[in-house]
């Protein structure tokens, strides 16, 4: 079974990870702002094929190797902390710019629209990382079922990336003009986000936890 405080915190490293500007989030309020957003939804569905994908892969995989490999397992562990702390630190360094800037984007159509969003997702590093390092961690090695719990806290992670994701598809339009006449919230918002993001880098790095041998 999978234990409730797996999947609180792989919820809130999700919704800290969404809420900081990557690749997706700026195809995303790119593609809403400039094209509508009924090219931002066509998007987010390529979006969430690529997560599907990352679940997939990783979990057929890692299930057996973190088992095999425990010296692999903190590693990989280690590697999402320092991930963590860079994404805090880009979250708080000055001179950042923001998501919800006016860009010039061609219109596309929506095969290519999803397809964008497919690749743009698969490409990220922060969902590679995300998959590789940071929900292995929250799975209950000595509980067994690992691929049971490695699908389960993975679908977690998706319905909480997609959700904020087709709030912000819906309201990025509007998101901007607000931002633009208030920019001290950017600031606030970032720096929530980065100092969540940096404690959290701490408190992964810190977890001396191992893989067992009786688990499966």
């Amino acid at each position: 079974m999978v234990e409730l405080t797996g999947v609180l915190g792989v919820a809130m490293v999700a919704l800290g990870m969404v809420l900081t500007p990557g690749p997706n989030m700026i195809y995303l309020v790119s593609r809403s702002i400039t094209q509508g957003r009924r090219a931002g939804v066509v998007s987010l569905g390529g979006v969430a094929v690529g997560f599907l994908v990352y679940l997939l892969a990783t979990n057929l995989g890692l299930s057996v190797v973190f088992l095999a490999v425990p010296e692999l397992y903190i590693a990989v562990k280690l590697a999402g902390a320092a991930y963590l702390a860079y994404l805090a630190w880009t979250a708080l360094r000055p001179g950042g710019v923001s998501v919800f800037a006016p860009r010039d984007m061609p219109h596309d159509s929506p095969r290519r629209l999803f397809t964008m969003g497919l690749m743009t997702n698969l490409l990220n590093p922060k969902i590679a990382i995300m998959y590789l390092s940071l929900i292995p961690q929250f799975i209950d090695l000595d509980a067994g079922h690992v691929l049971f719990q490695g699908f389960v806290l993975g679908s977690v992670q998706i319905a909480v990336a997609l959700t904020v994701n087709l709030s912000i598809v819906l309201a990025a339009g509007s998101i901007a003009v607000f931002l633009a006449r208030r920019p001290s919230w950017l600031k606030v918002q970032r720096y929530m986000m980065g100092t969540a993001l940096g404690l959290l880098a701490v408190s992964v790095a810190l977890d001396t936890s191992t893989p067992s041998a009786g688990s499966s």
